[in-house]
């Protein structure tokens, strides 16, 4: 049989992952394609997305407080938790899309380090997930890049999130910040590694593309470099 495919949608809070990860499954599936999700972090219920939740709603420390040699475990050990079940995926030659992976911890991790110790710190992550914890490589990361503030203004549109005891951002997304400096890790991860592939949630104007012209840009994606 034939192994399946993994699909990665990674960007900053707000950038639309779990729209565009809604739209790629139904279109996928109405071609023929036998489709499963999964969504990191898994904040209801696993242990390690419990104890996520917990971070991000301050529980911790503020967002400098925690040293993300330790922040990152928790988001590691969470997607451990999912591991055999991506892999039965995909030996069974599904496509699994997922909002969020490693990239996620390369992305929100590294930046709070000095850049000198940040190359170090990625070769942390690569060797403890997918090599000591062995979880499968995904075979595409798309980064929707979205400005940050354009991000945060449809965050706030979500409504109170229960893993942060009701508020309306997590530490994360309440600092901007944060978010320009993970946005600008996303950029160089693009140029890193050979599979992450940018899609601007934007047009050269700086409008605002609607999620169906998003969707139809991360399609024709996944088709040029035949994951699909």
């Amino acid at each position: 049989m034939k192994k399946g495919k993994f699909i990665v949608l990674e960007g900053i809070d707000g950038s639309g992952k779990a729209t565009q990860l809604k739209l790629l499954v139904r279109l996928l599936k109405k071609k023929g394609y036998q489709v499963k999700e999964v969504d990191f972090p898994q904040y209801y219920t696993t242990l390690s997305g419990k104890l996520v939740g917990r971070f991000l709603k301050g529980e911790f420390g503020k967002i400098g407080e925690v040293n993300p040699y330790l922040a990152c475990l928790p988001y590691a050990a969470d997607r451990f938790e999912a591991k055999e079940r991506i892999k039965k995926w995909l030996s069974q030659g599904k496509i699994v899309i997922a909002n969020r992976y490693t990239g996620s911890n390369m992305g929100h991790q590294t930046i709070k380090l000095p850049k000198k110790d940040q190359p170090g710190f990625l070769r942390f992550l690569e060797k403890m997930e997918y090599e000591v914890l062995g979880i499968p490589k995904e075979d595409i990361d798309v980064f929707l890049y979205m400005p940050v503030k354009m991000g945060q203004r449809l965050v706030d549109k979500k409504g109170n999130r229960g893993y942060v005891g009701g508020k309306k951002r997590d530490i994360h997304e309440a600092d901007i910040k944060h978010l320009k400096n993970a946005s600008e890790m996303y950029l160089r991860l693009v140029k890193h590694y050979p599979h992450w592939v940018k899609i601007d949630c934007c047009d050269r104007k700086g409008n605002l593309r609607t999620p169906d012209e998003i969707h139809e840009i991360v399609y024709k994606t996944l088709r040029k470099r035949k994951i699909i």
